[in-house]
C-alpha cells in the first residue's frame, strides 16, 4: 500500500509557504489604509497552521526520497490543495465570492491560465490585486520546477527529451535537477525586477509595475484593471511582448547562458521555430488590418505583436478586443492559443517541440513510404528521438484533442453555446486566459458561466497545466495495484 506521508509532508510545507506570502498583500492594504488588511491576516493564520500541522503530522514518513507512484500524486495534489487555501482571501475579502468562484480564481492564478470572474478590478483593495498577481508568479516558477525536474522523470508527453540529469546540450551534461531549479529561481527572480523596473520607467505606478511584472513573466495575464493591458497602451506593450517572449524560452538555456554557453539559446532549435512562429503571424496580421481597416501601420504592427504574442505564450493579456477584427484574426487567435511556447518555460498549451517531433515523425514515414529499404530515423536536434519519447508525444495529442472534444461537449450539455464551449475548453486546457466570443471572450471574464461550467473548466486548467498524462495516471486500476 502507497505510503501518502511523504504526499502529505511536502504539501504541508507548500501550504504553509502559500500562507507566508498572504503577508505581503496585507503589508499591501496597511499601506493602503482601506481596512482590508485584516482579511489576509486571518487567512494566513488559517493557511499556516493548517500546512504546518499537517507537515508535523506526515514528518516521521519522510524517507530517502519519492516513489514514482509518489510523485505522480504529488504533482497532482500540490496544485488540488493550494487553490484551496489560495481561495481564502478571496471568500472573506471584499470580492466575497463563493467557494466555486474563489475556487476557480485561485487556480486560475497558480496555473497561470488568467481566466477571471471577477469584475470591478479597478476598484479592488490592493491586497487582493496583489494577491492574484502573487498567485500567478509562486504558480509560473513552480510549474517550470515541475516540467523540469518532475515531468521527465515520470515520462509525460515525451518530456523525458528534456530529462534534467545526463541531458547533454552544447558538449556539456547541466548541473543536477536540484541545482537547476535553484538557479532557475534566481534567473525568474531577475527577470521579473527588471520587467518591473522596465515598467515603472515607461510610466506605469509602482504596483501596477510590480503586478504586472509578476504576470508578465509567468505569463499569467491577471491586470489589475478590467480593460487589461489596454490601460497600458503605446510603449509598453512593446516591454510586455519582449518579456512575454523571454518568459516563454526554456529557463534551462538561461542557466547555461549564466554558466558561460553564450549560444545555448540560438542553437535551440525549438526557439528558432517559436520565434520564427510569431515572426510570420505578427506579419501576416500586420498586413491584414492595414488592408481591412484603416489602421496605421505601427499601430497595427504594435497590436499585432502584443496580443499573437500574448495569446501564443499563453499569458492572455489584451490590449483590443480583437474580436471585432473578424473572421480570420479570431481563427488565428484560437490556433495560436493550441501552440504555446517552448518546453521548461512559464509559457503553457502543446508547446512547440512536440510540433516538432511530431512533423519530424511524419517526414520518417513519408521517407519511409517513399523508399521502403531505406532506413530513416526521426531526430531532434541532431540526436535521434527515441521510440518511447514518440510514443509519448503521440499519446499526448491524442490525450489533448480527446480531452478537449469531451470538456466541449460537456460544456455545450451546461447550455453554452458551441463558441463558448469549444473556446472555453481550449482556454482551460491550453491555460490561454480568454477564450472567444462576446461572454468569456477578451472584452468578457467568466462570471456568468454556470457553476457547472465553472468546476469543469476549473478542472481542465489543472489537467492541462500537468500535461495531461500526469493527472490522468492516477485514476487508472494500474496506479494504484503499482
Amino acid at each position: 500500500m502507497m505510503d501518502f506521508r511523504p504526499v502529505g509532508y511536502v504539501i504541508g510545507l507548500l501550504v504553509a509557504i502559500l500562507g507566508a506570502t498572504m503577508l505581503l498583500p496585507m503589508l499591501a492594504d496597511l499601506i493602503e489604509g482601506r481596512g482590508e488588511w485584516h482579511v489576509f491576516l486571518e487567512s494566513a493564520v488559517i493557511t499556516m497552521l493548517t500546512g504546518a500541522v499537517l507537515a508535523i503530522s506526515c514528518s516521521n514518513g519522510v524517507g530517502e526520497g519519492l516513489t514514482i507512484r509518489q510523485t505522480f500524486l504529488l504533482t497532482t495534489g500540490v496544485w488540488v490543495a493550494l487553490p484551496v487555501f489560495g481561495a481564502i482571501p478571496f471568500l472573506f475579502g471584499e470580492t466575497e465570492l463563493r467557494f466555486v468562484d474563489a475556487y476557480f480564481e485561485a487556480m486560475s492564478g497558480l496555473t497561470t491560465t488568467g481566466s477571471t470572474v471577477i469584475s470591478g478590478l479597478d476598484d479592488l483593495p490592493r491586497g487582493l490585486l496583489l494577491w492574484r498577481g502573487l498567485l500567478q508568479w509562486l504558480g509560473g516558477i513552480g510549474i517550470i520546477v515541475v516540467a523540469m525536474v518532475f515531468l521527465p522523470e515520470l515520462r509525460v508527453g515525451g518530456m523525458q527529451i528534456f530529462r534534467s540529469e545526463g541531458f547533454e546540450t552544447m558538449g556539456k551534461i547541466l548541473p543536477r535537477a536540484q541545482e537547476i531549479a535553484g538557479q532557475i529561481s534566481l534567473i525568474y527572480v531577475f527577470l521579473t525586477v527588471v520587467c518591473a523596473l522596465v515598467y515603472a520607467g515607461l510610466g506605469m505606478s509602482f504596483f501596477d509595475a510590480v503586478v504586472h511584472s509578476f504576470t508578465t513573466i509567468s505569463t499569467g495575464g491577471f491586470s489589475n484593471y478590467d480593460a487589461s493591458f489596454g490601460t497600458f497602451s503605446g510603449t509598453a506593450e512593446y516591454a510586455a511582448s519582449v518579456f512575454m517572449i523571454l518568459a516563454a524560452l526554456p529557463f534551462v538555456r538561461y542557466v547555461q547562458l549564466a554558466n558561460g554557453q553564450s549560444f545555448s539559446l540560438l542553437h535551440d532549435s525549438q526557439i528558432r521555430a517559436f520565434l520564427a512562429t510569431i515572426l510570420v503571424l505578427v506579419v501576416v496580421m500586420t498586413v491584414f488590418l492595414t488592408s481591412v481597416f484603416p489602421h496605421h501601420w505601427e499601430q497595427a504592427f504594435r497590436e499585432s505583436l502584443f496580443n499573437i504574442t500574448s495569446i501564443i505564450s499563453g499569458t492572455g493579456y489584451a490590449s483590443v478586443d480583437y474580436m471585432g477584427w473578424g473572421g480570420f484574426p479570431i481563427m488565428v487567435f484560437f490556433l495560436i492559443g493550441l501552440i504555446g511556447g517552448c518546453a521548461g518555460s512559464t509559457a503553457c498549451s502543446i508547446k512547440i517541440f512536440r510540433y516538432q517531433l511530431l512533423i519530424a515523425s511524419i517526414k520518417t514515414q513519408i521517407n519511409r513510404i517513399r523508399t521502403p529499404h531505406g532506413v530513416f530515423v526521426p531526430t531532434y536536434d541532431g540526436r535521434p528521438i527515441s521510440r518511447d519519447v514518440l510514443t509519448s508525444v503521440m499519446s499526448f495529442f491524442m490525450f489533448f484533442v480527446l480531452s478537449m472534444g469531451v470538456l466541449s461537449w460537456a460544456l455545450a450539455l451546461t447550455g453554452l453555446d458551441f463558441i463558448t464551449a469549444v473556446s472555453g475548453a481550449a482556454t482551460a486546457l491550453a491555460n490561454v486566459g480568454p477564450g472567444l466570443g462576446d461572454q468569456i471572450g477578451p472584452a468578457g471574464n467568466f462570471a456568468g458561466l454556470n457553476d457547472t461550467a465553472k468546476w469543469m473548466l476549473t478542472i481542465g486548467m489543472l489537467v492541462g497545466r500537468l500535461e495531461l498524462l500526469a493527472v490522468y495516471a492516477i485514476f487508472t486500476v494500474q496506479f494504484w495495484r503499482g
